[in-house]
C-alpha cells in the first residue's frame, strides 16, 4: 500500500525519485487504471488508489491492453511500457481477501524517459495523442 501524494519528481534510471523502488531497472514506475480498482470494489472490496502499491493511477486508458514499447505522457515526462503484470508477493492481502487481485493482470510498469514534476491530475496520454 501506498499513501497519495499530490506531488512528485520523476527521473531517467531512477523512477519516481524517494520510492522503494525506483532504480535502474525495468520496472521504476508502477500505473494502475481507476477502472481496475473499481473491478475490486466491484467484488466488495474497499480499495482505494495506493492499496495496490501503483506509483500512479490514471482513468480512461486501459493500460494492460497497451504493447510492450508504448509511450505515455505522464504531465510533461514521457515513459516506456516496460511489462504488463507481475507476480503478487507472498502476503498479498488484497488477493488473501478475496483470491483475486488486479495488479496481476492489469498494472503496468514504465522506465522514465526524461525528468520533470508530475502533479496529481496531470493528463496522461498516450503518445502523440490529445489529452
Amino acid at each position: 500500500m501506498k499513501n497519495p501524494v499530490s506531488e512528485g519528481r520523476l527521473e531517467p534510471d531512477v523512477g519516481l525519485v524517494g520510492d522503494a523502488h525506483s532504480g535502474t531497472w525495468h520496472r521504476q514506475l508502477s500505473l494502475l487504471a481507476l477502472e481496475s480498482i473499481q473491478t475490486m470494489r466491484d467484488k466488495g472490496l474497499e480499495v482505494n488508489p495506493g492499496d495496490f502499491a501503483e506509483n500512479i493511477t490514471v482513468q480512461g486508458i486501459s493500460l494492460h491492453t497497451l504493447p510492450i514499447g508504448t509511450r505515455l505522457t505522464l504531465g510533461t515526462v514521457e515513459v516506456e511500457v516496460t511489462q504488463i503484470g507481475k507476480e503478487c508477493h507472498h502476503g498479498c492481502a488484497i488477493r488473501q481477501q478475496t483470491g483475486d487481485c488486479v495488479m496481476p493482470r492489469e498494472g503496468i510498469f514504465v522506465r522514465v524517459l526524461n525528468p520533470g514534476q508530475i502533479s496529481a491530475g496531470d493528463p496522461v496520454s498516450l503518445l502523440g495523442e490529445e489529452s
